[in-house]
Order: structure tokens, then C-alpha cells, then sequence
């Protein structure tokens, strides 16, 4: 066996093979439970609210009931925001999950329906899209209550039943992990997501403030300054170096 300052131990292919399969065995436990789990969540019990309540989308005013697009279940995303910000001070945590889901076709393909809810509004919002190339269906819940608008940040399920319509689940922080592909394949990496708050093999890189790979400058360089945009903006035309994020309050 030799070592490498910093890097994993070099090993022959048995060798691997045997810790590899140890770890599978983990991995696999990890697995059986989380199907343990999604089960238990297909037994949570439902809350019905009003489906009529208007949201507004690109043709104006809607009934909530028209994000289901006439299926049966439905997956929201709640998008936060900062109103009278500019495009690089909108929310970058939900702007790397959006940017995940940018096609739902195989939701589609289960019968199964997506969207975007925030609370901007959407004078502002519809300019905000364009910008980032946002094909998905989105709507404003300005003074929306929950379950159709209430707190974002959130990933909810719905139901429906004729012209009911009901919420079924709701997770928020780390359980919006699950859409974002970019996290799974870096906790597959031998340097992990590079964020501080992991466990790390000594000599290994030093990491960082959490998440803190969904901002950059317009080198590249990851931070939160001023002068930074979500990291998915910098691929948009127009995306230009900037001095200020535009953020007059907490965004809601």
C-alpha cells in the first residue's frame, strides 16, 4: 500500500474489490431503508384545501387547480425571493434546484405534473425567466395562503380528486437534496461536496461554508459577495460582472 498526502491510499484491485463490497453492504441497508421510509410517506394521511384560489402565470390569473394540466398528482417546487432584486440577487439555493428540474417529461411520463410557485411578483418574475431560459410552467402566489402558497423554499406533492385537491407531502432544506443530481455526484467523489461541515479523511482538501458552490464571481471563484450571481447565470447571455446583489430585505 502507498499513500499520497491528501489522497486516498493506493491499493491493488482485490483490495479495492474487498472494501468496495464492504461498502455495498452499507449501501444497500441505505437503500432498503429509504424504500422503508418512501413507504411509510405513501401512508401520511392528506389536508384538502380550496383548488379554486388564483395564482398568476404568463395568461394571468388561474385556478390552482390548473397546475395539475388535468393528471392527477403534482409536484411544486417554492421558489423564494427578494423583491426588487436584480436577477443575480434572487435566491441561489433555489435557483440550484430549479435549474435541476428544468424538464419534467418523465414525470409527465408517470402521470405526474410540475411547477413553480413563488412569491414574487410577476411583473417581475416573467423577466426573471427569460433571463434564465425557464421553460417550466411558473406562477406567482403573491398573498397566496398555504397549501397552494404559504412558506417557499419547499417541495410539496398534491393530489387531486375531481376539483379537489389535496397536499399531500411537503419537505424543505435537505430534503430538497433529492432533485439535485450535481449534490448525489458529489457525495460520490473522493473530495465529497468540498463543504466544511463534512467528515473527511485527514490531509484531504479544506472545505468550505456550506453550499457554498451556488454562488460565484465571474472567474469563477466561489463566495457570497457583492459581485456574485447563482452559479447557472454566468451560462446566460447577458450575464455580466456586477457590484451588487439589489437585496432591499429577507426574501419571503
Amino acid at each position: 500500500m502507498t499513500t499520497t498526502p491528501g489522497r486516498p491510499p493506493v491499493v491493488d484491485q482485490a483490495t479495492w474489490q474487498a472494501a468496495r463490497d464492504e461498502l455495498l453492504r452499507r449501501e444497500k441497508a441505505h437503500t432498503r431503508e429509504g424504500d422503508a421510509i418512501a413507504a411509510a410517506r405513501r401512508r401520511l394521511p392528506m389536508v384538502e384545501f380550496d383548488a379554486t384560489v388564483e395564482v398568476t402565470g404568463p395568461d394571468g390569473p388561474v385556478p390552482f387547480l390548473d397546475l395539475f394540466q388535468g393528471r392527477d398528482e403534482l409536484v411544486v417546487y417554492k421558489h423564494m425571493w427578494y423583491d426588487g432584486a436584480p436577477h443575480q440577487g434572487q435566491c441561489e439555493g433555489c435557483t440550484s434546484t430549479v435549474w435541476h428540474l428544468k424538464d419534467a417529461v418523465y414525470l409527465n411520463a408517470r402521470g405526474v405534473s410540475f411547477a413553480i410557485v413563488t412569491t414574487g411578483p410577476w411583473e417581475e418574475v416573467a423577466p426573471y425567466l427569460a433571463f434564465m431560459g425557464y421553460t417550466q410552467p411558473w406562477y406567482s402566489v403573491r398573498g397566496v395562503d398555504g397549501p397552494a402558497g404559504g412558506e417557499m423554499g419547499y417541495l410539496a406533492c398534491y393530489l387531486r380528486d375531481g376539483d379537489r385537491a389535496f397536499l399531500t407531502y411537503a419537505t424543505t432544506g435537505r430534503g430538497n437534496e433529492r432533485v439535485n443530481g450535481s449534490m448525489g455526484l458529489l457525495d460520490l467523489t473522493p473530495y465529497g461536496r468540498g463543504e466544511a461541515w463534512e467528515e473527511q479523511p485527514e490531509g484531504r482538501p479544506e472545505g468550505r461554508p456550506a453550499s457554498s458552490s451556488w454562488r460565484s464571481d465571474a472567474d469563477g471563484n466561489a463566495g457570497w459577495g457583492q459581485d456574485t450571481r447563482p452559479v447557472p447565470q454566468w451560462t446566460r447571455p447577458g450575464a455580466t460582472p456586477v457590484d451588487t446583489l439589489g437585496r432591499r430585505g429577507h426574501h419571503h
